[in-house]
């Protein structure tokens, strides 16, 4: 997908320039997508869409000092849906020929029967928010300033400590442009900017080995990772692998648990973000079905989803299915008060779509998903909550969990904790899992912290087999009575 390295930030523009990749390199206009869209509806389906996408992508590893890995990649297709009622009908084409575009938009709408004449004319809008420059960020940076920015980090972490020992640095740009035909006979257009880099390194001292890791990113163009931002990704990698070198394993039992602000969301996003999805709840396999307007967590507790943060990298200027994105308040002072909603499930539940229907690729089911989520602040100072706790755990950072979405049950384990004894930051622990369910954890949330921040920019979530980028985020929180699993 051939791109310059214009920023544009106008909507209108953007339509022109999405046109110009997506649609005038195979003759079609604005015609041929009416004939499409009624071809996709003319056996009687209710709703539907038709997606255009082109997506560049590329990656850079540098591992002992040379670029071990980097893959690049470019794909395009269009994704054609129809919806009757609860059922959805998908078929996708990656040739652009009008036979088989029109072909694939037959077959995903077969899913209906009555077959009727109607004519659709699409309608091209460009009245949208932009939240980010509409730019390639691939073409941002030229290939050798990627390796020197990779190798930078390197150096950075090396010349941090003398005990490290091994770093890995990464680099991934994607560059995605999107034609959306709602079955109203809309035309939106965005163009999707976004960047992520990472570093893991391993320290070793008298024999023992640890691991540290940092990174961040957003939509945005290379140019982001300025060389203060290089510096601070590798002294947080190096400086938590040389405090896991120091700990010690982590006790086992129920106690208090202090969250860290920023990435430790995760838990807010898994636990809870994802019961409170519209397709859980309309099937009523999700804990928070059937609690609309009830306390569902302690009254200090709100919950959001906002998909209009600029520069982040949960935030879309539109969805999938075309809507913009909003923000919207899940949970408010403890009560249930919305669910994430994509059109078809809002359709079938009486409501409305919140901009939360996400898809990874034009050839997958558009779903309910989260964009950026997290807990809103409260009043606490974060010294204050810790000297709160005369004997706790402190976990700052989280790596990987699970969970069930229908119980609400977790596990995380913690990339880097400490003990709390008498209201002060003790010994650094390793093992430590923390264990519950999301309803529960909810209600024994006793104290927020006023330091609201998100993660870096590095999630990904994955739902029914589809991977797409997101944002957490939460205060330091104080959590009564958690299961934390150790080794002592």
């Amino acid at each position: 997908m051939a791109e310059d390295r214009t920023t544009i930030n106008d909507p209108d523009i953007a339509l022109s320039k999405a046109k110009s990749i997506l649609l005038d390199p195979f003759n079609l206009d604005d015609h041929d997508l009416s004939l499409m869209l009624s071809t996709l509806l003319s056996s009687g389906g209710e709703m539907g869409d038709i997606y255009f996408q082109a997506i560049s992508h590329e990656s850079w590893t540098l591992e002992d000092r040379e670029v071990k890995n980097s893959v690049h990649s470019n794909r395009q297709g269009v994704g054609f849906r129809s919806i009757l009622g609860e059922k959805s009908g998908l078929a996708y084409s990656e040739v652009f020929e009008k036979e088989s575009l029109l072909q694939a938009a037959k077959a995903a709408g077969t899913i209906a029967t009555d077959r009727k004449q109607m004519t659709y004319r699409v309608n091209p809008k460009t009245s949208q928010q932009i939240l980010y420059p509409l730019l390639n960020p691939i073409n941002s940076l030229v290939d050798e300033n990627k390796v020197k920015l990779l190798r930078s980090i390197d150096a950075s972490a090396r010349a941090r400590d003398h005990r490290v020992k091994e770093v890995v640095a990464m680099l991934s740009g994607n560059y995605q442009v999107v034609l959306v035909v709602s079955h109203e006979g809309e035309l939106k257009a965005d163009i999707r900017p976004l960047v992520r880099l990472g570093v893991s390194v391993i320290v070793e001292a008298n024999g023992r080995r640890e691991r540290g890791s940092s990174g961040g990113g957003g939509r945005h163009g290379y140019e982001f990772f300025d060389q203060d931002m290089l510096k601070n990704y590798a002294a947080e990698a190096v400086d938590q692998a040389l405090i896991n070198l120091e700990a010690i394993d982590a006790p086992a039992g129920e106690m208090t648990v202090v969250l860290g602000s920023g990435w430790p969301g995760v838990l807010v996003h898994e636990a809870i973000g994802h019961g409170l999805e519209g397709d859980f709840n309309r099937k009523k396999t999700s804990a928070f079905s059937g609690l609309m307007g009830e306390k569902v967590a302690s009254s200090i507790c709100t919950v959001v989803d906002d998909g209009t943060l600029e520069g982040q990298r949960g935030s879309l200027n539109i969805d999938d299915e075309g809507e913009e994105t909003q923000r919207t308040v899940l949970i408010e002072n403890g009560r249930l008060c919305n669910y994430m909603q994509d059109k078809l499930n809002a359709k079938l539940m009486g409501s409305h779509s919140t901009g939360n229907g996400r898809r990874e690729s034009y050839s997958t089911q558009t779903i309910p998903r989260m964009t950026n989520t997290f807990m809103m602040a409260g009043p606490h100072e974060h010294d204050e909550i810790i000297q709160s706790v005369d004997s706790g755990l402190y976990a700052k950072n989280f790596g990987g969990g699970q969970v069930d979405i229908t119980s609400g049950k977790f596990v995380f384990s913690a990339s880097e904790a400490y003990l709390i004894k008498h209201g002060k930051l003790d010994a650094p622990v390793k093992g430590a899992m923390l264990i519950g369910d999301g309803p529960s954890a909810l209600k024994q949330i006793s104290m927020v912290g006023n330091n609201l921040a998100l993660d870096p920019g590095v999630g990904n979530c994955g739902k029914e087999g589809q991977t797409i980028p997101v944002n957490v985020g939460q205060p330091t929180m104080r959590i009564e009575n958690l299961t934390v699993g150790g080794t002592n």
